[in-house]
């Protein structure tokens, strides 16, 4: 990629999306430096349950291509497990089945199979899939990236025309509804409970069709992510007690040792959720050129390094706009 060696490319968010863009173009040779309103640690892709797993992403054609790409990055970035952040668990995705919507998964992922009647009390089935500690992750990317030469720079970001470089890359998820005027992307609030895990090992992902909550179960071996919901157009980073108790209640009736676990710590993200994923490049009125990328819902960490790589590719002064 030789778009960046006559300049500088600067990216806007600090995400799982923006720093996995930052890291494969600082490694491809571009300048970057990140521009972030907040830490990592701070935006909604550190709340992530963070399972890989197509979740809700659109166009489904490309979001297989690139979830694909990302999993053969998670799977290297899981044999070193406290660096990275990234563990291959098993486990069961409920209410799932081999069929032409999971074909392209089974073709991929070895040992996927029906789960057991003792395994899960219905339809699922059982994968080894990486599981990612987003906070673990997020402090690995930006040491990445910052050995790649990068820098990260805190700064609020109102007008892409504020970002002096030849390219900006737009990952600020979210943040896009008022930085390009899309309101294509709203909130999807999530709510999750952290308690300390009593010894589980598997994950489990289970949707109540008539309620349409999905209730998971993901095991980090310090602790436990426990959801969640799917609020939308809810702009709230409050928890509710009330909704984290039925959270606990929820993932205790799958899961019975999570009954009486201790609390550690509650948390709320928004979903930057958009009917399709935007990742197209733009040339802006002064003729420099724009690349937008967000809009992934709650499938960011799923998608993440081939969307990233394609977000790169535009950013080559032969791409088409």
């Amino acid at each position: 990629m030789e778009s960046a060696r006559d300049g500088e490319v600067i990216v806007v968010g600090s995400g799982v999306i923006g720093l996995t863009t930052a890291v494969v173009l600082a490694e491809s040779g571009s300048r970057v430096r990140v521009w972030a309103r907040e830490p990592a640690e701070r935006t909604t892709s550190a709340v992530a349950g963070a399972l890989w797993w197509p979740y809700r992403v659109e166009p489904k054609a490309l979001a297989r291509t690139w979830a694909l790409a990302s999993l053969s990055v998670y799977e290297e970035l899981a044999t070193r497990p406290e660096e990275t952040g990234v563990r291959m668990v098993e486990g069961v995705q409920g209410e799932t089945r081999l069929d032409e919507e999971t074909s392209w998964v089974a073709a991929r992922v070895p040992g996927l199979r029906a789960a057991t009647a003792e395994e899960y009390a219905g339809t699922g089935l059982w994968a080894r899939l990486p599981l990612v500690d987003m906070p673990v992750h997020l402090g690995w990317l930006r040491e990445r990236f910052r050995k790649a030469g990068g820098t990260i720079e805190e700064r609020t970001v109102t007008d892409l025309a504020q970002a002096e470089a030849p390219v900006v890359v737009n990952c600020t998820g979210l943040g896009a509804r008022e930085l390009v005027a899309d309101p294509a992307v709203r909130p999807v609030r999530g709510q999750l409970v952290i308690v300390e895990n009593p010894g589980l090992r598997t994950y489990l992902v289970s949707t109540d069709a008539v309620a349409g909550t999905t209730t998971y179960v993901f095991p980090h071996p310090d602790r436990l992510v426990l959801g969640g919901t799917t609020d939308e157009d809810d702009w709230s980073l409050t928890p509710d007690p009330a909704v984290a108790a039925e959270i606990v209640e929820r993932c205790a009736a799958l899961r019975p040792e999570i009954a009486g676990a201790r609390v550690l710590d509650h948390r709320v993200g928004l979903r930057p959720v958009r009917d399709t994923v935007r990742l197209e490049r733009e040339v802006l009125p002064d003729g420099r050129v724009s690349v937008h990328n967000y809009g992934h819902g709650g499938g960011g960490v799923t998608v993440a390094w081939g969307c990233a790589r394609e977000a790169a590719g535009l950013t080559h002064p032969t791409a088409s706009a």
